[in-house]
């Protein structure tokens, strides 16, 4: 079992998920990254958490291209 990656919770800021309509493109995209198991978001505080066991890199990409700057704020295994 050392082979399948932890679950793992990614918590960024999306400084331009300012209205629904950015929220939405910022979790259809996060949805898109294979391994993604659960994704909340808070619009007024433009944060985006997502939890699975998904390539990390490969959802701040995505998610970057798709809704543009993000900052990460934490990295860690899913409690």
């Amino acid at each position: 079992m050392a082979d399948q990656p932890a679950q793992q919770k990614v918590v960024m800021k999306v400084l331009e998920m300012k209205d629904e309509k950015t929220k939405k493109k910022a979790i259809e995209a996060a949805a898109d990254i294979t391994g993604v198991l659960s994704i909340e978001s808070d619009l007024e505080a433009q944060t985006l958490v997502v939890i699975g066991e998904m390539d990390s890199v490969a959802l701040l990409k995505k998610l970057k291209s798709k809704v543009g700057k993000i900052e990460v704020l934490s990295v860690g295994p899913a409690a």
